[in-house]
């Protein structure tokens, strides 16, 4: 890999994994409703579960999609429905000291799970093989998941510190609730560019 690509790489590992999508969204929610700690097998669980990932994806695995064009229908179709069901557990979510029955973060395997049906991870994975590893080959492949892995999880933890710190502003339980519907909706609609693709 050439030092300017090494670069653009590191650039777009960046800008993709610091903006805005559906875990950097629940990740606020969970430091807002749960605390950093509490948080870090979420934030873990993205960080390894979407470099897992886009190794499976650049070893191959997207040949099987490519193969079987369904797939990438039965993948939308399923990401959507997770989707709103985990902005529907926002929303409904409780402050931590109501006692654990209340409501607890996502654990490490679900949020690395978590990554197979988020459109945005798709998108990323798809896009950081198919630009950042000339000709796939495994070398190449391992370098593109290890700078995912590197800036990725930096990257999405300073979501859950922003919503930690906005956890100060929402002790009353009316502006958490307004919160957590409105990390709900923004979930929602970051689903916009998948029903409607432009």
């Amino acid at each position: 890999m050439t030092y300017d690509l090494l670069i653009a790489l590191l650039l777009f590992a960046f800008v993709s994994s610091i903006t805005p999508g559906p875990n950097n969204l629940m990740l606020m929610a969970s430091g807002a409703n749960f605390g950093f700690r509490r948080s870090v097998p979420h934030m873990l669980g993205i960080g390894l579960g979407f470099t897992f990932m886009v190794v499976m994806v650049g070893v191959g695995l997207v040949q099987v999609f490519d193969a079987w064009p369904p797939s990438y229908s039965l993948l939308k179709y399923a990401s959507v429905i997770y989707l709103l069901y985990l902005a529907w557990k926002i929303a409904n979510a409780a402050p931590a000291k109501r006692g654990a029955e209340a409501g607890r973060p996502m654990t490490f395997l679900q949020a690395a799970a978590f990554q197979w049906v988020n459109p945005k991870a798709w998108a990323m994975a798809l896009t950081a093989i198919s630009a950042y590893a000339p000709g796939q080959t495994l070398m190449a492949v391992l370098v593109v998941a290890a700078i995912f892995g590197a800036v990725n999880l930096p990257s999405v933890s300073t979501w859950t510190v922003l919503g930690q710190q906005m956890a100060r502003l929402l002790t009353n339980p009316r502006r958490l609730t307004v919160f957590n519907w409105t990390m709900a909706g923004l979930l929602v609609l970051s689903l916009y560019p998948v029903l409607w693709p432009g």
